[in-house]
């Protein structure tokens, strides 16, 4: 099977906004029709009055069930609806920190993810505030990002409706047990780390405010029918109140990609991804766990194992065995250094996204680059204990700002 890498459609000079009032007021007006009692408030009729001022602004399509479109790819779902795709949320498809994703199917035969946020409603924000930021989210398209739908709101249920995703992930179809190895080939694992590097660039440099992912992993890069890499949750941690506890806890979350200065202080840069990213990258190649254990060595990371690797000069022992030497050692050991580069313990040698792109695609030489010693996350224990016990600890924002998105 061979695959063209095609260049992302960037959406150029286009606003992504939660503070936008064409948008906003008309979707908060839909909104307040769906949810209000039918004796207006003065705030239901304030909303009105501003639809009616903005009322040539947007174009307003009406979904099966009657509810308001805020624009024609994202609408509001009743629960009742998304209880009646998914069947009563029988077909469980993946789970993750932020909540369970199931298989639904709605009228017209139009498959759906639907991921039913499990955090306490306490820790989200507002009505307002999160169809806001679900509505600036949605808005942000590009080909190796999932899309988000819509949402539904119901009591203290937070639901939000994706793009289905026909092959699952790369942890569920092509990693793990050898036979899912073998079906992972070499083009294919150079087009999915391709794709992935360029869903999070767009993030961190093609967007303004930029939006910092929080956790690259295997599990959370879904793969359509034609094998395109997508990430998924990227922004969700922006759905939470900015001074949650929920954020800073949830820095302890996938051992093995964590940075080290996201796990131990709670400090989260673009830099914080692209170490992710270099695990990953590490992991695709290799096809190995990101932390193993053996009754010899114990507890082993990928990390410690490709850095090892490299001293030796024996770094194309660690490609994937699966690949039974059908692949192309130069390009192998090129994606290899890319990992080691992207996980350096000191950030500001890390490359940024843009510039991993063009190292994996050659187009930057990293034959004479030296590679400086990783950083490592070995306990997660430890990593729980000093958020506990430190007064000091905090956990930057999802993003740099919360204001509109604008692509640059």
């Amino acid at each position: 099977m061979q695959f063209q890498l095609v260049k992302p459609r960037f959406h150029k000079n286009r606003e992504y906004s939660a503070n936008n009032v064409d948008l906003n007021m008309k979707f908060a007006a839909s909104f307040f029709r769906c949810f209000q009692p039918s004796s207006a408030t003065l705030a239901g009729d304030a909303i009105e009055e501003e639809e009616e001022r903005y009322d040539d602004s947007i174009n307003m399509n009406s979904g099966t069930d009657g509810r308001a479109i805020a624009s024609p790819s994202f609408r509001v779902f009743s629960y009742d609806e998304l209880k009646a795709a998914t069947r009563g949320f029988k077909n469980k498809i993946g789970e993750g920190g932020f909540g369970t994703v199931y298989k639904g199917r709605l009228i017209g035969d139009n498959f759906i993810a639907v991921k039913v946020l499990s955090v306490e409603l306490e820790t989200m924000r507002g009505e307002r505030d999160f169809i806001s930021e679900i509505v600036a989210l949605s808005d942000i398209k590009h080909e190796n990002l999932v899309t988000l739908r819509g949402c539904c709101i119901d009591g203290a249920q937070r639901l939000l409706v994706y793009d289905y995703m026909e092959n699952n992930s790369i942890s569920h179809t092509f990693l793990g047990a050898e036979q899912n190895r073998v079906k992972f080939t070499w083009p294919l694992r150079k087009h999915v780390s391709v794709g992935i590097a360029r869903g999070l660039c767009y993030l961190h440099e093609e967007i303004n405010p930029h939006i910092v992912h929080r956790d690259i992993k295997a599990s959370n890069i879904l793969l359509d029918q034609n094998f395109t890499p997508k990430l998924a949750d990227f922004g969700l941690a922006k759905l939470f109140r900015d001074n949650t506890s929920y954020i800073s806890t949830r820095v302890a979350g996938t051992l093995g990609y964590l940075s080290p200065e996201y796990a131990y202080s709670g400090h989260l840069t673009r830099k914080s991804d692209v170490y992710s990213f270099g695990v990953l990258l590490l992991q695709i190649v290799s096809g190995q766990p990101v932390v193993d254990y053996n009754l010899k060595y114990g507890e082993r990371f990928l990390v410690e194992k490709a850095w090892e690797l490299y001293n030796t000069k024996n770094l194309l022992e660690l490609v994937d065995s699966a690949l039974k030497g059908e692949f192309s050692q130069d390009e192998a050991v090129r994606f290899l250094k890319v990992g080691l580069l992207c996980v350096q313990e000191t950030t500001r040698l890390r490359p940024a996204m843009s510039e991993a792109i063009k190292m994996l695609s050659n187009e930057i030489d990293i034959e004479d680059i030296d590679i400086s010693r990783p950083g490592l996350v070995a306990d997660l224990m430890e990593v729980k204990i000093r958020q506990k016990h430190s007064p000091n600890f905090t956990s930057s924002p999802a993003s740099s700002t919360t204001g509109s998105f604008q692509a640059r």
